[in-house]
């Protein structure tokens, strides 16, 4: 064994040597770094460690909490294990660059009993390390009671990448985070003998998670289709449209979540490599503080806002930040644009789903969608299902009574 592992570590150098242009990333190297279990239903009621999603006001909030008991009738006697195993691990995927990069994430499986299909969840906005999949009980991860194999990433920018700057709504460094983990987590499935029945896969996200996931379906088709051939998408109120967002809430100069200013305009620089100067975007308020409300990762997007305590968007931006003219707005906006997700024919069925009452992430992305997408093997599902965070509920309600 020691000759074998000697020879493939000269083999693999000598092999890089002559190809010393080209990173070399393997994907079997999922490392568990803790396993714990959880149930999903505690007596009657959905377990309190389960995250909801801390986005919008308080009566979202209340709306939310309220869904998430509705969720559980849904769900009783639906469920193939109550009881799951959390996974959370290390694994080997991309930088921005494309260079190696340690990154994080959880796998979530039923206790016992067979895998259906391993489902690659991409999850939606977060502020505080604690909220990332790694380190909590994920809103999602309740679907792996359904039978399967629940894949979600920290992104960088989180768990052990946490001192990192998140490349907020950069949908390819994040699609390819999410991607990575998966082609990590598949052989080590197989080496724990939890292989799914299926090789096929089924992508899910809600929010960011719906932006992204859209991303990852199309990084799939373009590059890994054999190896994660996809079966369904789930996606749910998304920003697919990043530059038709950003137009709504200039013009109405107002956003729904206030933290999303800096983290994009920070996200979308990082991931970009546009080199802008935060100082002429951000308001000297928000100047003076997004480093530690945004990049200390120690606050709930909920209570960013409330620190943040401004909903228009004149409040927190420069004139100059708000001019699509200047030239340095342009290339932001320019780099919006390149970031929507709107760009791809699906081959597999996409539900997408959108509240029209959403004000955290306006309808007029599944509107767009919707346009864009005509006639291309996706329904939707759009109707008055409250506000951001009670429509995440009610999504993943959706999600767990179809799959």
């Amino acid at each position: 064994m020691k000759k074998f592992f000697c020879f493939s570590v000269f083999a693999l150098l000598l092999w890089a040597c002559q190809t010393p242009d080209v990173e070399v990333t393997d994907f079997d190297t999922f490392h568990v770094t803790s396993v714990k279990s959880s149930e999903v239903i505690v007596g009657n009621s959905l377990n309190p460690d389960v995250r909801l999603m801390e986005i919008g006001d308080d009566a979202d909030t209340k709306v939310a909490e309220v869904a998430a008991v509705d969720l559980v009738k849904e769900i009783l006697g639906m469920i193939n294990s109550n009881k799951l195993l959390h996974i959370a691990g290390t694994y080997q995927g991309h930088d921005i660059d494309g260079s190696p990069i340690t990154l994080s994430g959880k796998l979530l499986v039923p206790a016992s009993g067979k895998i259906k299909n391993m489902l690659i969840v991409s999850h939606f906005t977060i502020g505080a390390n604690y909220e990332c999949p790694s380190e909590c009980f994920p809103l999602e991860g309740i679907l792996a009671s359904r039978g399967y194999a629940v894949v979600i990433a920290d992104y960088i920018g989180y768990g052990v990448t946490r001192d990192r700057i998140h490349p907020y709504m950069h949908v390819e460094s994040t699609a390819r985070s999410v991607v990575d983990m998966a082609l990590a987590v598949k052989p080590y499935l197989k080496q724990i003998g939890r292989e799914p029945e299926s090789e096929e896969v089924v992508l899910l996200g809600y929010s960011q998670g719906g932006s992204t996931t859209l991303a990852v379906m199309n990084m799939i088709q373009r590059s890994y289709s054999k190896d994660l051939p996809i079966k369904k998408v789930y996606a749910g109120g998304g920003p697919y449209d990043l530059a038709a967002t950003f137009d709504i809430s200039m013009m109405e100069d107002l956003t729904g979540i206030p933290c999303a200013i800096p983290m994009i305009v920070q996200g979308i620089n990082e991931g970009e490599g546009l080199g802008l100067q935060l100082k002429d975007f951000f308001k000297p308020v928000l100047l003076e503080h997004y480093q530690e409300w945004i990049n200390s990762k120690n606050y709930t997007v909920k209570s960013i806002n409330l620190q943040m305590n401004a909903n228009k968007v004149s409040d927190l931006m420069t004139d100059v930040g708000r001019d699509k003219t200047n030239a340095q707005t342009a290339r932001l906006y320019k780099a919006m644009m390149h970031n929507s997700v709107l760009n791809f024919i699906p081959y597999s069925p996409v539900y997408l789903f959108h509240s029209m009452q959403d004000t955290t992430v306006p309808f007029v992305n599944g509107a767009k969608a919707e346009e864009y997408f005509k006639g291309k093997n996706v329904t939707y599902d759009f109707g008055n299902y409250g506000k951001h965070s009670a429509g995440a509920v009610k999504f993943v309600i959706n999600a767990y009574k179809d799959l």
